[in-house]
């Protein structure tokens, strides 16, 4: 992202545990006492493409959501990414000539119920100062929503498609034994076999310098995918509803080992990180947006006490009592 800023971020958690993708936006940084009950913390034990991102972009923010598990108040741009993806997700249930533009609005508002039905607290999304529900806030924001899902009609043609598998969990685990997982929005086979990725953002494409960001989410499903079924796939396509455009790529078996070598050196990155408990903070552009100021150095911070117990530092040659020691 910045991709990672991207408001189609979902914001259940997904299958690890931890948020599926997050979405910046000023937000009351969370106490340090906050976050998990005492004692459950547990080392990472799989890789998520967010979660990748995440470390990447700041290793102590990687800490701070996979290790400590601090809350993040989540923003109204991420919930409604969250709707709009289930619309959409949905909307496939209806026989191809009943998928139009107009039913696909009318299942907002009832996914946004069952949503705030599952996360009551996303009420508080739509409240005034007082603390009384905003209605109008909520229409304009229920509006905005009807507005992305309308323009994906102008982007893909859904009567014409018949996803073989929408909002898939995928899982692998690599001959390194390092675990791989995500959730791919939508999966389309063709008859001759050939596997598409789609993958739809609420936001805006990014420039093209940033572009990377965002194919290095779908060359991770590429990966997963072709070590599950034996296939590179054909085509990856991010489809971005905040601007109306469609990025495709086409992999390569060449190009998806490339990104299994830095899936391992990330995860070997990873794991010193979480033996030694040095997770050290790496300041953007995008810290203003972080719900963890509070507690990082970077701002004057201290971060919680490291639940996980840390390796002894290897001793200085020479030390101690072995040759060549006093």
């Amino acid at each position: 992202m910045d991709t990672a800023l991207d408001d189609a971020a979902r914001v259940p958690a997904g299958p690890d545990g931890t948020p599926r993708e997050t979405a910046g936006g000023a937000a009351a940084p969370p106490s340090p006492q906050a976050g998990r009950p005492a004692g459950t913390a547990r080392p990472p034990a799989s890789l998520s493409p967010s979660r990748a991102a995440d470390f990447m972009r700041c290793p102590l923010l990687y800490r701070f959501r996979v290790i400590d598990r601090l809350p993040e108040k989540p923003s109204a741009a991420a919930t409604r990414g969250t709707v709009v993806h289930a619309v959409l997700e949905r909307l496939f249930d209806a026989p191809a000539a009943e998928r139009t533009a107009p039913r696909a609005r009318g299942l907002v508002p009832g996914e946004w119920e069952k949503l705030l039905a599952a996360r009551p607290e996303l009420g508080e999304l739509f409240t005034g100062e007082d603390g009384a529900h905003d209605p109008e806030r909520l229409a304009t924001w229920l509006a905005e929503a009807e507005r992305l899902v309308e323009r994906w009609f102008t982007l893909e043609d859904p009567t014409r498609l018949e996803p073989a598998e929408r909002e898939l969990f995928v899982e692998t685990t690599l001959d390194s034994g390092l675990v791989l997982r995500g959730i791919v929005d939508r999966v389309d086979v063709a008859p001759s076999g050939d596997v598409r990725i789609v993958d739809y953002k609420t936001g805006k494409a990014p420039a093209p310098q940033y572009r990377s960001d965002a194919l290095f989410q779908m060359t991770f499903y590429a990966l997963v995918i072709w070590r599950l079924r034996g296939r590179v796939p054909r085509r990856l396509q991010l489809v971005y509803l905040g601007s109306g455009d469609v990025l495709t790529y086409d992999p390569v078996e060449a190009e998806l080992l490339a990104v299994e070598r830095r899936l391992r050196a990330l995860w070997e990155a990873i794991s010193l990180a979480t033996e030694t408990g040095d997770w050290r903070p790496r300041p953007t552009k995008l810290c203003g947006w972080c719900d963890h100021q509070a507690v990082c150095p970077e701002f004057g911070g201290t971060p919680p006490p490291y639940p996980l117990p840390v390796l002894p530092a290897p001793r200085a040659a020479g030390a101690g009592d072995g040759p060549g020691g006093p």
